[in-house]
């Protein structure tokens, strides 16, 4: 089934062959990404209108919406241009007023003459004490008054369509759904207790009461759950193809590995030698491995993922190490530099900076299998860079990667295995949802020795007590970052830039004790200004973000973050994450300018409160949502219509071990169940995943 299920036909031809739907509206409507009677499906009301009738206005909640049959009286057109022009209505127990706004009066006394009864339901609210109907949304005869729902569902709207339109358009959508054989699992389905998918479909658009507007209802909860299992049935089914993908059998024989924990003054943490375990493992194996090695700040990534170089390299073959940036390419090999010496292996760079000669050079040693590590970004992956035997990738992923990237990495070595590394603890929900298709290590816990990190709330008013502390634990021989929010009053906001505070504090601690390092400046300069406050030279370096990736100082032990409710949650722990890298016990100062947000409050607080990177990534997707805790454009994450990545977690969860479990027992989606399921990645538009099964 390689091209669109005919059942499916309907649903995807265009908006106009829907009722009520002209070229006009269809245009307005591109604007909810609504292109075809598909997303009008899954484009749900979020509220709902109660048009129940009553027998009249006295005693209704007012300002409401009111539905009630009335005896029309007398017109009062206006007496001055764009005036009110009001009817007169009686209902069983009183009279209140129609009001209308440039309305013409001919149609007014065609649809409301006076004397015959109508419906009419509309928001009624109190002025000067009379009842007023301002615009009534509708206007019935008592023999069409049926035709009013009781609860009417209230559609996401964009300008130039109304209500009227929506449940229009989507009425005529509801109609074309079809019956489609099942695709969820029976027992998770009768479990749960979800309707078939087109009964689903037809209740979530006709809502009796506010209870069904919720996500947990079951029609919405399958809907969900539909939208989950596709994508998590695309992601197994890449997985499934790196499965079974040839790999390479890749083990170790210890002995570089062994060198380099000799070098190391410290021991391993339990999460570390567990995750090189499983790598190990998986490397070891005939597929290809694809596993996500994911640790907070300061747990020892770079370690573990260099261990796992080692077994490529004593296996006799070589690795490569990817970072989006040059920058943070530089970092890994400043990282992993003394790690290579321990053990006696050749480790180079390769970016974009490479020309020449020099580029030539390094080809031709990588070819030769002379560089057995290469460290590198995107410029590892031209057509011109060839490895003797490429055995393992490791990507520092930094979500600058979706699944597609991925999969087009593991192609570039000849069955190599793949490592993808994150800094950034992630939420659950969000790991399912994004990396998904594949096997998850987790380092959750800090090296030995490492202290706890004292982080303190300051007020901006008490900026010279902190530079007097400051001043005295220079005095003791210890090192401070102090980070600046802006750079050169770009928009020429008062805060304080890079270049001010450096100013400031040169006067207050002396001249040769200050460094800078900002955005602006050239990589050189930027290069010496770290180099120096690495060696000692310089005590205290101001700087903006840059450093949130910068290079390790475990005599730091002191971090100020000026004007602190300016940055996000993720960014202040990673900055944190600078200090406390070394023996000494270290502080963050939070320096806030009064009165603080409510957000600004909960990110500072949350911050003193923890250390946990990921009780912290759950406050910050609470207080900021999916789409935007990694940029929901670059990071492959999948935008749903129904699911909802926070509240729906566990369904998530769910729908990944029941696409698993499908493609285990049947992995070309050929029995009934699996016919169904190529049915549901063709309604969730998952070509990707349809290319993936390969079969015509």
């Amino acid at each position: 089934m390689s091209t669109r299920p005919e059942i499916l036909f309907p649903l995807f031809a265009d908006l106009e062959t829907l009722e009520g739907v002209g070229p006009k509206t269809a245009k307005t409507l591109a604007a909810l990404d609504i292109e075809k009677p598909r997303d009008l499906l899954f484009t749900l009301p979020h509220s709902g209108v109660d048009r129940r009738k009553r027998a009249t206005v006295q005693g209704a909640e007012l300002p409401g919406v009111v539905t009630v049959e009335v005896t029309v009286g007398q017109h009062r057109a206006p007496s001055r241009k764009g005036g009110a022009y009001r009817v007169n209505v009686e209902d069983a127990a009183t009279s209140f007023e129609l009001v209308f706004f440039h309305a013409r009066d001919d149609y007014l006394r065609r649809i409301l003459p006076t004397g015959a009864r109508r419906v009419v339901s509309g928001k009624v609210e109190l002025f000067d004490g009379i009842a007023n109907m301002v615009h009534p949304d509708h206007i019935l005869e008592p023999a069409e008054a049926d035709d009013i729902p009781d609860f009417e569902p209230t559609y996401p709207l964009t300008a130039g369509v109304t209500q009227k339109t929506m449940r229009k358009a989507a009425t005529s959508a509801v109609a074309r759904a079809p019956e489609l054989a099942e695709w969820i699992d029976p027992v998770q389905k009768a479990q749960a207790g979800w309707p078939d998918w087109q009964e689903a479909v037809r209740v979530a658009h006709a809502p009796d009461d506010t209870q069904d507007l919720a996500a947990s209802h079951p029609a919405r909860a399958r809907l969900a759950y539909d939208e989950f299992m596709a994508h998590q049935l695309t992601l197994a089914l890449a997985r499934s193809k790196l499965r079974r993908a040839k790999g390479r059998v890749t083990v170790g024989t210890g002995a570089l590995q062994a060198k380099v924990l000799e070098a190391l003054p410290y021991a391993l943490t339990g999460a570390q030698t567990r995750a090189i375990a499983e790598i190990a493992a998986d490397m070891a194996e005939p597929h290809k491995m694809s596993r996500l090695l994911q640790g907070d700040v300061g747990a020892g990534k770079t370690l573990v993922a260099f261990k796992a170089l080692l077994i490529a390299v004593e296996a006799g073959g070589q690795g490569v190490m990817m970072a989006p940036t040059e920058i943070l390419a530089r970092q890994h090999l400043e990282g992993l530099r003394p790690l290579a010496e321990s053990a006696g292996v050749v480790l180079e760079i390769l970016t974009g900076r490479d020309k020449g000669r020099e580029r030539q050079a390094k080809l031709a040693a990588l070819a030769a299998g002379k560089i057995q590590i290469l460290v590198g970004t995107h410029a590892v992956f031209q057509k011109d860079v060839e490895f003797a035997d490429l055995r393992l990738a490791i990507v520092d992923e930094q979500h600058r990667f979706g699944v597609r990237q991925r999969l087009e990495l593991g192609q570039k070595g000849d069955r190599a295995d793949m490592l993808v590394m994150t800094a950034t603890p992630i939420p659950r929900s969000l790991e399912l949802a994004q990396y998904g298709d594949l096997d998850v290590s987790v380092l959750d816990e800090k090296p030995p020795g490492r202290l706890p990190i004292k982080t303190a709330l300051v007020n901006m008013d008490r900026i010279d007590e902190v530079v007097d502390h400051l001043r005295r634990a220079i005095d003791e021989g210890r090192q401070a970052y102090w980070v600046c929010p802006l750079v050169e009053d770009s928009e020429a906001v008062d805060l304080s830039s890079a270049t001010d505070r450096f100013k400031r504090l040169r006067a207050a601690l002396g001249e040769a004790k200050v460094g800078l390092v900002h955005g602006q400046m050239p990589p050189d300069e930027k290069d010496a200004a770290m180099a120096a406050f690495q060696r000692g030279e310089t005590s205290v370096l101001v700087a903006t973000t840059v450093i949130e990736v910068g290079v390790d100082v475990p005599n730091a032990s002191i971090m100020v973050i000026e004007r602190a409710e300016h940055f996000g949650l993720a960014q202040l722990h990673q900055l944190r994450g600078r200090v406390g890298r070394g023996a000494e016990a270290s502080t963050c100062l939070l320096m806030y300018q009064a009165p603080l947000s409510d957000g600004g409050t909960r990110r500072l607080e949350t911050m003193r409160e923890t250390e946990d990177g990921f009780r912290i990534a759950e406050v910050d997707l609470q207080m900021r949502g999916a789409g935007d805790l990694i940029g929901t454009a670059q990071s492959g994450l999948p935008r749903f219509r129904v699911g909802d990545l926070e509240s729906q977690a566990a369904l998530m969860a769910v729908a990944q071990s029941d696409a698993r479990k499908l493609l285990a027992e049947d992995a070309e989606l050929k029995s009934a169940r699996g016919q169904a399921a190529r049915v549901l990645l063709w309604l969730m538009e998952q070509d990707r995943a349809i290319r993936l099964i390969g079969v015509g």
